[in-house]
């Protein structure tokens, strides 16, 4: 391998910051990260004193944890932010607040996180954040979540252009069917679970650690040529169609 095509010397030790990290796919993903020899700083709306505060859609509170762990840290080299929340409504009748709180956290919240942390990761840093198949796949009753999913698509491209000066690289990874606190409600009406694993080619739910170890190989320096990116990690669903989550329930329930 010639000089000029030798990789970067890699950043280590790795410390990666983990946002969304009390329940799910963030708790999944932090405990995976630890095993693979991350030094995991983790952060939530819900705190406790092994798990920072942060309410990403406070913009102060995201700009206070990316000071105090550069503060306590000097650096840091990763990030994956698993912040997001959903709620299940048709569009013309869907609260205008409630569809500006979804966004809030799952799209503005994501630019908080890009914007602070972008500004402050070690250079050759990795930026990741939880997308969805809904960022390109669209459900019924699910406008706002899919809104801010497919804008958060593009808010991370336009951030990789932006931070590549800097090696720092920035992508996505979006899972399909997840059974989480988030998702978990959903599960509860008659059909939906089956009908997402009919529209799965791989014929089952995928499990946080899965979704984790896509974010680790986006964080490693096997992925220092990889910026920009959406990972789809669905088990192929991608490929399909999106449950009929209001026929269902309108079939269930009436």
């Amino acid at each position: 391998m010639s000089p000029s095509s030798t990789p970067t010397t890699p950043i280590a030790p790795k410390t990666t910051v983990v946002i969304g990290a009390a329940s799910g796919i963030g708790a999944a993903t932090a405990e995976y990260l630890r095993l693979q020899g991350h030094h995991v700083i983790a952060a939530d709306l819900v705190s406790s004193e092994s798990i920072l505060p942060v309410d990403v859609a406070d913009e102060a509170t995201v700009q206070a944890l990316f000071e105090k762990v550069v503060a306590d840290h000097g650096s840091f080299t990763g990030v994956v932010n698993c912040a997001g929340t959903s709620t299940l409504s048709p569009v013309i009748d869907h609260d205008s607040a409630e569809f500006r709180r979804i966004l809030d956290i799952s799209l503005v919240g994501a630019f908080h996180v890009l914007k602070h942390a972008g500004s402050r990761i070690a250079d050759g840093g990795s930026l990741v954040t939880l997308a969805s198949l809904n960022g390109t796949q669209p459900g019924s009753g699910l406008v706002a979540y899919c809104t801010a999913k497919a804008g958060l698509l593009m808010l991370s491209k336009v951030t990789a252009l932006e931070l590549a000066p800097r090696r720092v690289r920035v992508n996505t990874v979006s899972p399909g069917l997840v059974v989480t606190p988030l998702t978990s409600p959903a599960m509860d009406i008659p059909g939906v679970r089956e009908d997402y694993v009919e529209n799965t080619p791989l014929g089952r739910p995928g499990t946080g650690l899965e979704i984790a170890a896509a974010c680790d190989y986006l964080l490693s320096d096997g992925a220092a040529w990889t910026t920009g990116e959406d990972m789809q990690v669905n088990g192929g669903a991608h490929l399909k169609r999106y449950p009929d989550l209001l026929g269902l329930i309108e079939k269930a329930f009436g």
